[in-house]
């Protein structure tokens, strides 16, 4: 079972500015062939950090507002919120450990 949360702007302030833990944040769309490759990591990365790293998904398509707010021109995008703050966001595809040191540095 996975740990991903579906982000929506209906429940971005709750699940994310909220947050009492860091919150991983997948910028994404069914089409994206990249998207598909680092989908098993984020989700491994959700269940093996559960409890210390919140790890949401977000489906451009279908969330327009909340790219362009986050300046989302390539996907996919990952972004880092702490402390109800935008930490980091970067686009790209990154192996698993790399997306891991990254996350480790905001834990």
């Amino acid at each position: 079972m996975s740990n991903e949360i579906t982000i929506t702007g209906a429940n971005f302030d709750a699940e994310v500015l909220n947050a009492s833990i860091p919150v991983l944040l997948d910028f994404w769309a069914s089409w994206c062939r990249p998207c598909k490759t680092i989908a098993p990591f984020i989700e491994q990365i959700a269940d093996e950090y559960s409890g210390r790293l919140k790890v949401g998904k977000i489906n451009v398509d279908e969330e327009g507002d909340l790219a362009m707010k986050h300046n989302v021109a390539s996907i996919p995008t990952l972004a880092i919120y702490k402390n109800g703050s935008l930490a980091y966001c970067q686009p790209g595809a990154l192996p698993k450990n790399e997306i891991e040191t990254l996350v480790n540095k905001y834990l």
